[in-house]
């Protein structure tokens, strides 16, 4: 395990988490964009927040235990951001909401990549 792939993990969980949680209590800044994407508030808690905050317990606990499950949570990662990225772009949203999902597609598919490195 390399310094660069637990910076590149650390990175991912302290953000998947951040994000997780935010969309879990309805953190107000988010609602504008989601709503300009048609995602439904109710969409916040599940499946959007919990996926996001358990795909950053799953890095944590590969990180820390298992390194599979690290490899599991980062692939999940990958495709929800994937999803969510189709989500706006159907939307013709391409606000700072897609952004940032962009940017986080980037950062838990050089998690995938890093976990698999472990394995």
């Amino acid at each position: 395990m390399s310094l660069l792939s637990v910076i590149v993990v650390w990175t991912a969980i302290v953000a998947n988490g951040f994000s997780g949680v935010a969309a879990l209590v309805h953190f107000k800044p988010i609602l504008p964009g989601m709503a300009a994407a048609g995602v439904p508030v109710s969409w916040l808690t599940f499946p959007i927040g919990t996926l996001k905050t358990l795909g950053a317990i799953g890095l944590l606990v590969g990180m820390l235990a298992a390194p599979v499950i690290a490899v599991a949570a980062a692939a999940g990662l990958v495709v929800f951001f994937v999803c969510a990225l189709y989500t706006h772009v159907l939307a013709h949203d391409l606000s700072a909401q897609f952004g940032l999902a962009t940017a986080l597609l980037v950062l838990n598919s050089a998690t995938l990549w890093a976990t698999l490195t472990w394995l």
